[in-house]
């Protein structure tokens, strides 16, 4: 199989024109997908519509690997919501539930949540203390919270998008592409071959 796609290799680099409409099917499959992407960014008003649970921490309601489909078109979220929010400085977006849900005067909106698998709210880095009736935080340091250092709520603006979706397992794909990088690129480029040796008819 492989001998037969390095003679078709051979055969498309000696027919130019045939190569240059290879490419042109190749770059057309790959702007659809960003197409279809930054559509769905769009309708969802989320940057990242689409994403895969990496850890345990969301059992027994998501497993690892399974897809999440998010929506952000709606402004308000409520305690219970499954939420995909990003803290200041981490790459990767946690999926966590919400806690509680703090309104304050001006309108804006603090946040606090937590894996349902997780002991801990996600502020777990932090000890109430009730002195004359007020709630001062205090860092606890044998222990760590996800939140950015000396953060004690998420706002509105850290959230990516509530779950509204799930596909089971699906994502433990990407899972396997990114434990194993050499993978991914095996796999993007028997694609392109694939696609470049492809005949029409």
């Amino acid at each position: 199989m492989i001998d037969k796609q390095i003679l078709e290799l051979k055969k498309l680099w000696a027919n130019k024109r045939q190569l240059t409409f290879q490419l042109l099917n190749l770059a057309m499959i790959v702007f659809s997908a960003l197409m279809i992407w930054k559509g769905l960014m769009f309708m969802t008003k989320s940057e990242s519509p689409v994403v895969v649970v990496l850890s345990g921490s969301m059992e027994p309601a998501f497993q690892r690997g399974d897809i999440l489909f998010l929506n952000n078109s709606v402004e308000k979220v409520f305690v219970g919501d499954v939420v995909v929010f990003k803290i200041k400085d981490r790459d990767i977006p946690i999926v966590h539930r919400i806690l509680k849900v703090h309104e304050k005067d001006d309108g804006r909106v603090e946040l606090l949540t937590k894996g349902d698998n997780n002991r801990v709210d996600d502020r777990c880095g932090i000890m109430n203390v009730h002195s004359n009736n007020n709630i001062i935080f205090v860092p606890r340091p044998s222990r760590r919270g996800l939140y950015a250092p000396g953060q004690l709520w998420l706002e509105r603006e850290d959230i990516l998008g509530k779950a509204v979706g799930t596909l089971r397992y699906v994502g433990m794909v990407t899972i396997a592409l990114n434990d194993y990088p050499v993978l991914k690129y095996v796999l993007v480029g028997m694609m392109g071959l694939f696609v470049l040796t492809s005949k029409e008819g």
